[in-house]
């Protein structure tokens, strides 16, 4: 452990570059889409790893004081808190930053666009569908990728709700 004390102008700095690389992330994980956030593969998970060993020293530089530490915690924690308060407080900025949901299923029947855009295999939307206790596709009334990664599945005549309650839902007012 390094005891020396930082100057005030690099733990600045420090703070500065930690929210650059946070909004430099959050935007490429936008812009490259997101699947299934809830259940990372193989692949998303070293990537991740991967991205987080990568911009490290981007953040910290050759500082491996403590105090440079906490300044580049202290820099997540500010961006993500105004993040979090901006993303509830503004919607539009809300859409722009997570997306909106995807409509994957209705009555039964794929759609294909948005299975494409979502960057899901069918194969993932079919184990995603049994998850849910539904054994085929065409037993879905509506599936729908939320914009936090998960997968919502409706059946039984939109009846059957397999995951959080809602008052209908933005994609099948959409389909209306």
């Amino acid at each position: 452990m390094n005891f020396e004390l930082p100057t005030t102008s690099s733990l600045l700095s420090i703070l500065l570059n930690s929210i650059a690389v946070y909004l430099f992330i959050l935007f490429a994980i936008r812009l490259f889409g997101k699947k299934e956030l809830a259940q990372l593969s193989v692949v998303d998970l070293v990537f991740i790893l991967l991205i987080s060993n990568s911009v490290q020293n981007a953040m910290v530089g050759s500082d491996t004081t403590l105090l440079g530490g906490i300044a580049a915690a202290t820099g997540l924690f500010v961006i993500n808190y105004i993040f979090k308060w901006l993303l509830k407080r503004f919607p539009g900025f809300s859409r722009v930053v997570q997306g909106e949901e995807l409509l994957l299923i209705y009555r039964g029947k794929v759609n294909r666009k948005n299975l494409e855009t979502s960057m899901l295999s069918m194969e993932e939307l079919e184990a995603a569908v049994r998850e849910h206790g539904v054994e085929k596709i065409s037993e879905v009334d509506l599936a729908v990728l939320e914009v936090d990664g998960n997968i919502s599945v409706m059946t039984k005549d939109f009846k059957h709700k397999t995951v959080r309650k809602r008052k209908g839902h933005r994609a099948l007012q959409k389909q209306n």
